[in-house]
């Protein structure tokens, strides 16, 4: 057996460094990534996501998996129809019906915070009843939770 003795330590601090860059890039592309989508829209009076949606939400739950220091809030939206007990009940439900999907992919549930708007907080106009039945996803970092 050969044994190659380097001692040139330019050298070998050129290899080192492009050990560590070609780790770095490696464990990089294995980690998900964040998906885009952030806003999940409902039918009237539904609670209940396509399977479009939950598909999306599962490749949320893989970043969070990746990324255990990070937590998430969930809010729930109603447009303007029916009593404000009854849209912030559905607000409510249609935010842990995502939260209950995060927890079966493995997401621990102190990570998860639920929030329901009702209609308090519309999209964009009262009026625009389609836009405003919806979740949306909020990423918090440990110091924001911290803050907050």
């Amino acid at each position: 057996m050969t044994v190659l003795v380097l001692d040139n330590p330019e050298l070998m601090a050129r290899a080192a460094q492009a050990h560590a860059n070609s780790m770095q890039t490696e464990t990089m592309s294995e980690s998900p990534r964040k998906p885009h989508r952030m806003k999940f829209h409902f039918g009237f009076d539904k609670h209940r996501l396509n399977e479009e949606d939950k598909t999306i939400l599962k490749e949320h739950a893989g970043y969070l998996k990746a990324h255990p220091e990070v937590a998430i809030r969930i809010h729930g939206h109603t447009d303007s129809f029916g009593t404000d007990e009854y849209n912030a009940f559905l607000s409510r439900l249609r935010a842990n019906t995502a939260a209950k999907l995060l927890q079966a992919e493995g997401i621990e549930g102190n990570r998860i915070e639920v929030v329901g708007w009702g209609s308090a907080k519309p999209l964009t106009n009262k009026d625009d009843n389609a836009a405003n039945r919806r979740l949306e996803l909020e990423y918090l970092s440990e110091q924001m939770a911290k803050v907050q």
